[in-house]
């Protein structure tokens, strides 16, 4: 066992886990924390992608260890005061979602890629996304969505 405190959603997180232990797992079973997915388990799919220190990675491939003092954002810190953000938003109103698997993941790879780059240029988000495999939309109105979110994100700092 090891101990490690981390911040998770601008929260300190501290607990003890097993070396062996994926992000992943912790996020899911020791902090109940099920809308990052599980899907391939081997970091092909990105439906378990969180952002770590500004940095979109799978969940799947990473030690629980490695993330000692860092900074984790998962899908349940995307929704602030009870409200989903401009970019959850966004892929609701463009139809960006369908059975749903894939959203938290691609919803993160675009949140990192926004942290970045706040207006970016359809080639930059499907880059940032081509992690992400999507069954169900095609991804058309995933680029829409995230080319909505940056719109509104900037609007809304103005």
């Amino acid at each position: 066992m090891q101990h490690i405190t981390f911040t998770l959603n601008r929260e300190p997180v501290s607990l003890e886990v097993e070396d062996h232990w994926t992000l992943l797992r912790v996020l899911r079973e020791s902090l109940s924390l099920t809308g990052t997915k599980e899907g391939c388990g081997r970091g092909e799919c990105g439906a378990c992608t969180v952002i770590v220190d500004g940095k979109p990675v799978n969940s799947c491939l990473v030690l629980a260890a490695e993330v000692d003092g860092c900074e984790v954002l998962t899908i349940e810190g995307e929704m602030r005061d009870g409200k989903l953000s401009p970019l959850q938003q966004a892929f609701i109103d463009t139809g960006a979602i369908q059975c749903g698997f894939c959203t938290p993941g691609m919803v993160m790879s675009a949140r990192a890629l926004l942290m970045r780059n706040p207006d970016p240029s359809e080639p930059e988000i499907v880059e940032a996304i081509c992690g992400n495999l999507c069954r169900c939309t095609g991804y058309e109105p995933i680029i829409r969505a995230i080319k909505e979110a940056a719109r509104r994100e900037m609007s809304h700092e103005r």
